[in-house]
């Protein structure tokens, strides 16, 4: 009798655990944007988070899906992508707002000392539409980035069903996949070495990425999931690890004087 309710306490346990852990994997991914997201909406500055993560991530998850057609994987990883899309979509509008916010008030400082009017102060637009690689991925309006992503996936997904067939394709399209992912923080890595700072960039946001793609790593070798999914966690482990090393050299050693002059758009940014 003991053994039986032994047995039942933990059937009901590693149903829990199961549970949480499927809701982890699911929800893990965006938890890390959450700190990023509030700091840009507070000091309305979004100079120190690069939304080139958004395009490495909304890539990287949009080719997940499509390699899904070819090879199976959980459904759970298929709808941590979908959510994970719907994330970096949400980032992307909040930082083209405040950007161009940014500018508009600028603008409108330098036109002081000409006493023109509100209504004469102009920015000149970005369009995706314009064809401007100049300005790729810099477009003054959100729905620039949707229409770029909507023609990314329309195109992939078109050559996917050419191509469902070849095993070699279908392979390819999953490394593509992960690899793309495992570089999520390259940009964010590159925009703190261009500035020779850390500032305005969420410490929170990487220190979940680090437990978040340690703790994914470890759930893909535990499941067994496609080679290419471990091995290009551990990448993205790597990435993480020498973004959290950037974070304690340039406190450790300035590269650039940080001003101490009570302003908007640096006394509030938040690590």
């Amino acid at each position: 009798m003991d053994d039986e309710a032994f047995d039942q306490i933990f059937s009901v346990f590693s149903s829990l655990v199961s549970w949480v852990a499927a809701g982890a994997m699911v929800f893990g991914g965006v938890v890390p944007y959450i700190p990023q997201y509030r700091d840009i909406r507070r000091t309305q500055n979004a100079e120190g988070f690069s939304t080139y993560v958004c395009l490495v991530l909304l890539v990287a998850n949009i080719l997940r899906i499509l390699f899904r057609f070819g090879r199976y994987f959980e459904t759970l990883l298929l709808w941590q992508s979908i959510i994970m899309i719907a994330t970096m979509l949400a980032m992307l509008n909040l930082c083209t707002n405040v950007r161009m916010a940014t500018e508009l008030s600028t603008k409108r400082r330098s036109f002081i000392a000409t006493d023109c009017k509100d209504d004469e102060v102009r920015i000149p637009k970005r369009l995706f539409l314009d064809f401007d690689w100049n300005y790729f991925w810099s477009w003054s309006r959100f729905v620039d980035y949707v229409q770029c992503v909507l023609a990314f996936t329309l195109l992939a997904a078109y050559i996917t069903y050419l191509l469902l067939d070849s095993a070699l394709f279908v392979e390819t399209l999953g490394f593509l996949a992960v690899f793309t992912e495992a570089m999520l923080g390259t940009p964010q890595l590159y925009c703190n070495y261009q500035n020779k700072s850390t500032e305005g960039m969420s410490i929170k946001m990487v220190l979940m990425w680090t437990s978040g793609d340690t703790f994914k790593t470890g759930y893909f070798l535990l499941t067994q999931a496609p080679v290419q999914f471990w091995t290009c966690g551990l990448l993205q482990v790597g990435v993480d690890i020498a973004i959290l090393f950037q974070v304690y050299y340039y406190s450790r050693y300035p590269q650039k004087p940080v001003s101490h002059t009570v302003s908007h758009t640096t006394s509030a940014k938040a690590l």
